[in-house]
């Protein structure tokens, strides 16, 4: 285990100190704000630092994040499929990603409901900005994840992750979430790395079907009626249009707390059909056109198709289950210029959709109707890409 000090979230004996650390923290009043909302903040610091394990900050604090979120940021939360999970298996849940923090926090209250054991969580490196972040997260099962650097660190990075990730489910018995692409899907358009699958089996690399098999991989879908910061998204679409978009100093932290904040109607979340061993053999030997190889040499000759494969098998059972809501029709036919989808909203909703849209005259950007197009496209692009899922 000391191998993964540099990433590991916190062991149970690390966490008297964090939760004192968090207490002190000169920023801890505002959260406490939100968390135990007209609690003494003197009594919400003495609560914290009675928190010996990783177990009770989860159940405790944790829990009382995601409830309040979902009080007062959403009209709901839903889920279904948990009931594939075998409580006793631990897996590798890989979930299209739209929001940096309530995607994987969301799955983690589902779990908890269920009386599943929650799973660990990746988070970017550069989200971890300051001593209070890294304290929360790490107490809350995150682990770091380096992006970047030169070839040489992010093959490091990518095998160390991998190592992590495997030895997570395989021998610390913990599930881990992960996202299915570096950073969050701007434009509605979500599909799955197969870098990501690649870096799956760079730990077991001879054994390509095996190495996916094992880490017992299940496809997960989130959906929100109003998607996370979607101005901050079609703004940054549309810089990015022309040359490469670098984000300002406090950008991820006010993506984060816009998130948190901002309405987001009903929420909905799926447990996919996990991803089963005849499923990864079936693409391995259609990467290899059908012909038998020794795993050595079928990663090699086909490693790429396969990954790109097994990808695409993701992104189908997540498309799939997309809740698709009024806002993703009435988005379709304002892009169409039709009304081939008004049966299935109001005209109350496609009102309440317009005025939100008018949002973009604040972001400061000129050509206001290609900001409005790129809005439109994060809402329609999930209803299109499950009307052509195959």
């Amino acid at each position: 285990m000391e191998n993964f000090d540099d990433i590991r979230p916190y062991f149970d004996t690390e966490i008297p100190a964090a939760m004192h650390r968090i207490a002190d923290d000169p920023h801890f009043p505002l959260l406490a704000q939100y968390v135990y909302p007209g609690q003494d903040i003197e009594t919400v610091r003495n609560l914290m630092r009675q928190f010996t394990n990783v177990s009770d900050f989860q159940h405790e604090v944790m829990r009382c994040v995601n409830e309040q979120v979902i009080a007062r940021s959403t009209t709901g939360f839903t889920f279904d499929g948990i009931d594939r999970l075998d409580p006793e298996k631990r897996y590798l849940f890989v979930s299209n990603h739209r929001d940096i923090m309530l995607d994987a926090c969301l799955l983690q209250y589902a779990l908890w409901q269920c009386g599943h054991e929650t799973s660990e969580i990746t988070f970017g490196a550069n989200l971890m900005s300051t001593p209070l972040v890294v304290d929360i997260g790490k107490a809350n099962k995150m682990f770091r994840v380096e992006r970047g650097g030169t070839p040489r660190e992010f093959y490091r990075s990518s095998m160390h992750l991998s190592e992590y990730i495997r030895y997570c489910i395989t021998d610390k018995h913990q599930s881990v979430w992960i996202a299915q692409r570096n950073g969050r899907t701007k434009d509605g358009n979500d599909r799955t790395d197969q870098g990501i699958i690649k870096m799956f089996g760079m730990s077991r690399h001879k054994e390509p079907v095996e190495a996916l098999a094992e880490l017992n991989i299940v496809p997960v879908s989130i959906s929100y009626e109003w998607e996370s910061c979607d101005l901050l998204k079609a703004r940054e679409l549309y810089l990015s249009r022309d040359k490469k978009y670098v984000k300002q100093p406090g950008e991820d932290l006010n993506s984060i707390l816009t998130g948190i904040m901002q309405p987001k109607g009903s929420v909905h979340l799926s447990f996919c059909q996990p991803i089963t061993y005849d499923e990864l053999y079936t693409r391995f030997a259609s990467a290899n056109n059908g012909v038998h190889l020794s795993t050595a040499e079928g990663e090699g000759a086909c490693g790429s198709e396969y990954h790109r494969a097994v990808a695409h098998l993701i992104d189908n059972r997540i498309i799939n289950a997309y809740r698709i809501t009024p806002n993703n029709y009435i988005a379709y036919d304002l892009l169409h210029e039709n009304s081939t989808y008004s049966v299935h909203y109001t005209q109350k909703q496609q009102q309440a959709f317009l005025e939100h849209i008018k949002k973009v005259d604040s972001l400061g950007i000129a050509d206001i109707n290609a900001l409005r197009q790129l809005l439109l496209g994060i809402y329609a692009n999930p209803l299109i890409n499950k009307q052509t899922s195959i």
